[in-house]
């Protein structure tokens, strides 16, 4: 098994749950594979974070020999309740998305929807794609949900801790309020999400 990772952090932490893979540090759209070199590649939620995702998309597309199969996965938009409640806590507490944090160029960007995620993949030469929409709910708590935004973790987390302790502490206190509609028994926060799934073949 061969993976990459552009976050140092997670390559130590790959390799080492699983010593016997090539792990390498590096990100889309440069990948340090000859042509063809996979049977399979899958990329998980990795077309979120990159600037350009249809080159990213032929980057994928090159490394995968001709006949095997890529899949990948992004957010589906507009997001499931659970995934836009962070969102929302930021936009109660009359935060703006950052200019130093500009979304996808128009020529970059495309619609997260199965349609629109399948013709992102053909528009990159693979080809009998297919693509479907996976829901579920994830389980988690107010603290651990918090700690990611806090640390800065993805775009909503660089946006909370682009901001001053007092608007970071009042988006704290719209987050907590607004998960009293996910909190189920036992305080566990039940946040539904939904994911758009699309593979296609080399």
């Amino acid at each position: 098994m061969t993976a990459a990772d552009a976050e140092p952090g997670m390559v130590a932490r790959a390799a080492s749950a699983a010593p016997e893979a090539d792990v390498r540090l590096a990100a889309l759209p440069c990948l340090p594979f000859a042509d063809d070199a996979f049977d399979a590649v899958v990329g998980n939620f990795v077309l979120n974070h990159v600037g350009r995702p249809r080159e990213a998309l032929r980057e994928v597309r090159r490394v995968t020999r001709p006949g095997g199969r890529a899949a990948v996965t992004v957010w589906a938009v507009p997001p499931a309740a659970g995934q836009a409640l962070l969102g929302r806590a930021v936009r109660a507490a009359g935060v703006v998305r950052p200019a130093h944090l500009p979304g996808l160029a128009a020529e970059d960007d495309f619609p997260r929807t199965e349609q629109g995620f399948a013709g992102l993949l053909g528009a990159a030469g693979l080809t009998d794609v297919a693509c479907s929409t996976v829901t579920w709910d994830h389980r988690t708590t107010v603290e651990e949900w918090w700690s990611g935004a806090a640390a800065g973790v993805a775009t909503i987390g660089r946006i909370v801790t682009s901001q001053d302790p007092v608007v970071v502490a009042e988006i704290k206190n719209h987050f907590e309020s607004l998960c009293a509609e996910f909190t189920g028994p036992g305080g566990v926060l039940i946040l539904p999400h939904a994911a758009l799934m699309a593979h296609g073949r080399a």
